[in-house]
């Protein structure tokens, strides 16, 4: 293996021994059990399991939205079980990008201001986050919508939005909630393409999804069941979308 390989295939985000523990005495709920998950630079990990398997709590620890009761996170090598409220809220902003089933627009703002959003937070000048959100917005094939507010656009042209507001600051990891779930058949396809493409340009996604052509898209799906991974189901890298020969 070359260096460039090698680095390549560095950790990004790695649980280990994570529990997630709700209520106490007999409303104890215990959401994850000694979890371990690694998932490094460049993959595509879906994540799939019944309600309760665990795999949305999963999903937000992994997005500093909720801590762990017990176990380690190392997001890019640093722990972050032990940070502060401001300190996490800096390195979801700094370090990860969100996309979610319902597109969390700024119904008043358009689409060009949705994107600036989190650059505001991360106190990037006026003219380069124009720039910037500019360029993120061609990249989903928006170019022509900067301008318009989100009942302006479709629910696949806002998730469009949504997914260059979460890669705009150039995110380590890009975290995908049932990011399909509120679209029909042919826009969670072009969706699924967009996802396809930022992949390969070497983002690095984790998509938690119930639906199993959505799952298949990646490279790797891990199967949660009782707070744990029940299995792993991997995609050989020869292997074209579904669909395609």
């Amino acid at each position: 293996m070359d260096k460039s390989t090698a680095v390549a295939r560095l950790p990004v985000a790695e649980l280990r021994g994570v529990d997630k523990v709700y209520g106490n005495g007999d409303g104890l709920v215990k959401a994850l059990d000694q979890l371990d998950l690694t998932v490094r630079q460049g993959d595509y990990v879906a994540v799939m399991g019944a309600s309760g398997s665990g795999k949305s709590t999963a999903m937000n620890i992994l997005g500093c939205l909720d801590r762990p009761s017990g176990g380690s996170y190392c997001l890019n090598g640093n722990a972050v079980e032990d940070l502060d409220d401001d300190a996490l809220a800096d390195l979801r902003n700094q370090q990860l990008g969100f996309v979610f089933q319902q597109f969390h627009l700024l119904p008043h703002a358009t689409a060009l201001e949705n994107v600036m959003l989190p650059m505001i937070y991360a106190g990037v000048p006026a003219q380069q986050r124009r720039e910037k959100a500019s360029q993120a917005l061609d990249r989903v094939g928006l170019a022509d919508r900067m301008q318009n507010r989100p009942n302006q656009l479709s629910g696949g042209q806002q998730q469009r939005v949504a997914i260059a507001r979460a890669i705009i600051n150039q995110p380590s990891l890009l975290l995908a909630d049932e990011p399909t779930g509120a679209l029909d058949s042919r826009t969670t396809d072009d969706v699924l393409n967009l996802f396809d493409a930022l992949h390969a340009q070497g983002i690095t996604l984790v998509l938690v999804t119930h639906e199993d052509d959505v799952a298949a898209r990646a490279e790797r799906v891990a199967h949660f069941r009782d707070g744990r991974i029940e299995r792993w189901n991997e995609r050989p890298k020869s292997a074209g979308k579904p669909g395609t020969s």
